[in-house]
């Protein structure tokens, strides 16, 4: 026990102060996590860039049927890239926000925990009584 502190004092300091940060810190780390396991800036970095790199190239000679063919089969594969992205942003954006929903939960119920404790103490020897 650090000399001139009484345990009324570390209590606070643990209860309020310390734990709090770490709460808060945890926190952080899980809202990094999984917005780069989601890689939701790199997902809208490359939002219209074709799926999987799956991309159509014309030969040498021009043929109006093939240049057409090429055009066509590219912006299909760019729709379906924006399609599947978006999908997997709004699935990360969804986990983000339960994540900060459930983290303010957690550290508001850390932070209540003592006066829970008081209340339940007071209203169980009230029933005893």
């Amino acid at each position: 026990m650090p000399q001139g502190k009484n345990i009324l004092t570390l209590w606070i300091e643990f209860q309020f102060f310390d734990v709090p940060k770490a709460i808060l810190e945890g926190w952080g780390n899980f809202l990094k996590f999984y917005l780069n396991y989601f890689s939701i800036p790199l997902l809208l970095k490359t939002l219209f860039s074709p799926w999987r790199g799956y991309r159509w190239i014309s030969t040498k000679k021009f043929d109006i049927g093939e240049w057409f063919e090429v055009r066509f089969s590219n912006s299909i594969s760019r729709t379906l890239g924006a399609i599947m992205r978006v999908f997997l942003i709004f699935i990360g954006l969804f986990v983000e926000v339960f994540l900060l929903i459930g983290g303010i939960i957690v550290f508001f119920c850390w932070l209540i925990l003592p006066v829970l404790l008081l209340g339940g103490l007071y209203f169980g020897f009230k029933i005893l009584f």
